[in-house]
């Protein structure tokens, strides 16, 4: 019985180290894609929007729907 304890507690603590490294990876992740992100709306002349107003848009455009935004924004 002690030995199952004690294979549970290293799968336990294993499992905890690969959560670490993927919190690790998650956040560097998320670091690329912000840079990423930033440069497609640099590359747009996007420096001229206020950070809360980029903010407002975006979350304006994914309540409406990518799509429909899309739409409503074209010319014609």
């Amino acid at each position: 019985m002690a030995r199952s304890k004690s294979s549970a507690l290293g799968a336990l603590k294993k499992l905890r180290e690969q959560r670490d490294e993927l919190d690790a990876q998650e956040t560097k992740l998320r670091a690329d894609a912000a840079a990423e992100l930033g440069n497609v709306l640099l590359e747009c002349g996007g420096e001229v929007i206020e950070p809360a107003q980029l903010r407002l848009l975006i979350r304006a455009a994914l309540a409406t729907g990518i799509e429909q935004s899309l739409e409503r924004l074209s010319p014609g």
